[in-house]
């Protein structure tokens, strides 16, 4: 039986299982056949075939026998290089890790979604020690945009082969990690949907760290409803609670300052068109100066950034000692930022952070949905990041502007496809609620994403 599995979403793919009019082993041995004719090598760090098919062939009995553990079994699923899998080396995507002890058991989520049914195919890509929102990985190679017709793009990250698995159509679901946007960046440059829930809805075992502090988790897929399957799995739900909310007198508040600043033309343009797409379904949109984007950018020109204490904290013995060489320089770097942040900056940036958190929540109200572009551009080509120091921290600071926000001020938030830009790449339309508000978030993003892609 020849399977197409190419772009078919979780949902489409758990019907034809339920049903079955497929079977979870063919899907699995179709999975691995993509990914090994991709002709993206730099996708998957390590690709696991027999966990893969034994996983696939007992979901496959219990398919067979109607007593499925959940809507996803027998779906496959890839994992940011992040993620303990038993047995297989978490690299983190750095060569200094690559000879430590193979992991003993797998990460708590990928317990959780082992339990779900769903199908481990391997570990994935990512930027090194997940510390940059453009992908870039000297060591394993840089995952190449799929929408990248013109000339080689950067896929974004830190969750790059993540977002460009599933937009090429290897897998349905990638699981990625989110401490400034390393979720919803490489699914927005993707043109795909990626939900980073509210730190701490998910068990954080095992999931290697950047920054206690900020690090979430979630999915990157083709669709909402593709998430909100995935959710329910994290949380131990056979099926979701999550229902569609309704468009009509749903508020949208849209920030006036930051996030809107230096958008290129046509992100501009797509994040207005989704805007009056919206308005048209009956949905308030109310435009509000938020007070702490400007306060956090103050505080970190007086503090320093949150991130750079933690993850200077995390890699401490490497970057004094002779691992340091072995490293990306870029995120040696940046890592070395966090060696100036006193412990009196580092608390006031704590206690900052919690004073900016409830005067956000004080002003918008619990039940504010959040709305602006996922990043001000589309993505760029991959030459000139490699070959410019300069400019890649430029670039790297200006794709991150957007969605380190919410990581900040501990919301939640989904990136959404809105259209296109320059070359054609896509553009992601950002939907953020405040921390805790997730259920409340997917729900409104399950009714609006049809119209936010404009279809």
């Amino acid at each position: 039986m020849t399977i197409d599995i190419q772009g078919k979403s979780v949902v489409q793919l758990a019907a034809l299982l339920q049903a079955g009019t497929m079977d979870a082993v063919e899907l699995a041995q179709a999975t691995l056949a993509a990914i090994e004719a991709s002709d993206d090598k730099a996708i998957f760090t390590q690709v696991t075939p027999e966990r893969a098919l034994r996983e696939a062939g007992e979901a496959t009995l219990r398919l067979r026998a109607g007593r499925p553990h959940s809507l996803l079994d027998g779906i496959p699923i890839g994992w940011k290089d992040l993620f303990d899998l038993e047995g297989v080396v978490t690299t983190a995507g750095s060569r200094v890790l690559a000879s430590d002890p193979a992991a003993h058991r797998d990460a708590a989520v990928v317990e959780q979604l082992k339990a779900a049914g769903m199908v481990c195919v391997g570990r994935l890509n990512m930027t090194e020690f997940a510390f940059s929102g453009i992908g870039l990985n000297p060591h394993y190679g840089t995952p190449r945009n799929p929408h990248g017709r013109d000339e080689p793009r950067i896929p974004g990250g830190s969750s790059s082969a993540s977002g460009v698995a599933v937009a090429k159509g290897l897998i349905p679901v990638a699981m990625g990690t989110d401490t400034g946007g390393s979720v919803r960046i490489p699914a927005a440059f993707n043109g795909i949907v990626g939900y980073k829930a509210t730190r701490g809805r998910y068990a954080m075992a095992g999931v290697f760290p950047l920054s206690g502090s900020l690090d979430s988790l979630g999915p990157l897929c083709r669709t909402v409803e593709d998430a909100v399957l995935v959710d329910a799995a994290m949380q131990g739900l056979t099926a979701p609670s999550i229902r569609r909310g309704d468009l009509a007198g749903l508020r949208l508040i849209v920030p006036t300052n930051v996030v809107l600043d230096d958008l290129e033309p046509a992100v501009s343009a797509s994040f207005e068109a989704a805007l009056a797409r919206l308005a048209a379904k009956g949905v308030l949109i109310q435009r509000v100066a938020f007070p702490a984007f400007d306060k956090l950018a103050d505080l970190t020109r007086s503090r320093g950034a949150l991130v750079n204490a933690e993850a200077h904290a995390v890699h401490l013995e490497r970057l004094n000692g002779p691992s340091a060489a072995r490293m990306d320089q870029r995120v040696v770097t940046r890592a070395r930022l966090g060696a100036s942040i006193t412990v009196p900056d580092y608390l006031a940036i704590l206690q900052a952070r919690s004073r900016l958190i409830e005067e956000t929540e004080s002003l918008l109200g619990r039940d504010s949905l959040i709305a602006f572009p996922t990043i001000a551009h589309v993505a760029p080509p991959i030459a000139p990041l490699e070959n410019d120091v300069d400019l890649f921290f430029k670039t790297n600071a200006r794709t991150l502007r957007n969605t380190l926000l919410g990581n900040f001020l501990d919301w939640c938030g989904v990136s959404i496809p809105s259209g296109t830009g320059d070359a054609g790449m896509p553009v992601g339309f950002l939907l953020s609620g405040l921390r805790g508000q997730d259920e409340r978030l997917l729900s409104a993003a399950l009714a609006a994403e049809a119209t936010i892609r404009g279809e």
